[in-house]
């Protein structure tokens, strides 16, 4: 694996929350797919919140600063990720804030990011500075890369500009879904792969949606996954997908997008023959791209 320069760019697509008090760790363990209470102070974990129906409101990045718990989604699901949340708060001691305009995000990428933060740390690993916070996420095309949340008052990363495009064409391709506004509640978690990339634990309590996440793990009657496709198209969140053999019904919809890349949710079925159009069953072409993890196909995708 070669590492090259790349450097840092503003997310300012990206929002972050902030939990404060003694019932924080307990209220948002009760509230999210990921156990928040065992949530160690140098790690960060994935995790989603899910409405009754076991679809998916948000996806967020979860890590601990102090007695702080910051939870990082989607800057279009902010405000209504922080008003849900905090209708259920009731009499525990917790207080959430958009902590967005203090604590500005960058995406980090490359070898000169490493470089600037002067050591590596594990996937999901956090380390905690002066003037920030990184969190490493898993890498995408080979390149590291972390999410960067400033500290109040602190400068932007003293690194190179990435542009924000190589930054989205990352985040696509490592297949790690982010929930927008264009997809609330369109997905299970298992069709996103959320839980195949650590953001679900099955061994913790209840949450709001998880009898239908569970029931569909166990059950294994997982028939969509996300897989990341390539395409000369210009694409957006929530666009549907129609497959050559079946265009009277969308095969599946776009997750997050890209230029070139799309990461999108499709029926397994549609993976066996056949081809995958954006838009409309003659819109441009999919081209299936590499996983930079294995997804489980099931039977509908063997022909079996």
């Amino acid at each position: 694996m070669i590492i090259v320069a790349m450097s840092s760019t503003l997310l300012s697509d990206w929002g972050l929350l902030r939990a404060r008090g003694a019932d924080a760790a307990r209220f948002l363990h009760g509230q999210l797919t990921q156990d928040i209470e065992h949530l160690g102070p140098a790690q960060a974990r994935l995790a989603g919140y899910c409405s009754a129906k076991g679809r998916l409101l948000a996806s967020l990045v979860v890590w601990r600063e102090g007695d702080d718990i910051l939870l990082a989604c989607s800057a279009d699901l902010l405000p209504a990720t922080h008003k849900r949340l905090s209708m259920y708060v009731l009499r525990a001691q917790c207080k959430l804030d958009d902590a967005s305009a203090q604590r500005p995000l960058h995406g980090l990428m490359g070898a000169d990011a490493r470089a600037w933060l002067g050591t590596d740390l594990p996937v999901w690993g956090t380390l905690a500075r002066a003037d920030g916070t990184a969190i490493r996420l898993p890498d995408a095309d080979g390149q590291p890369r972390w999410l960067w949340a400033a500290a109040a008052g602190a400068a932007a990363p003293a690194l190179p500009a990435l542009p924000p495009e190589a930054w989205a064409r990352a985040e696509v391709h490592s297949a790690l879904p982010r929930i927008v506004a264009a997809t609330v509640e369109q997905f299970v978690p298992q069709m996103v792969n959320l839980e195949l990339v650590g953001g679900v634990n099955f061994q913790k309590g209840c949450y709001p949606g998880q009898e239908v996440v569970a029931r569909s793990q166990y059950r294994g009657t997982a028939k969509r996954r996300a897989f990341v496709f390539d395409t000369d198209a210009v694409a957006a969140p929530g666009q549907a997908l129609f497959h050559s053999d079946d265009p009277s019904q969308p095969a599946g919809q776009v997750a997050n997008a890209a230029p070139g890349s799309v990461l999108a949710e499709v029926k397994l079925a549609a993976l066996h023959g056949g081809s995958l159009h954006l838009g409309e069953p003659g819109g441009p072409l999919l081209r299936p791209r590499a996983m930079p993890y294995a997804v489980p196909l099931g039977e509908d995708a063997t022909g079996a």
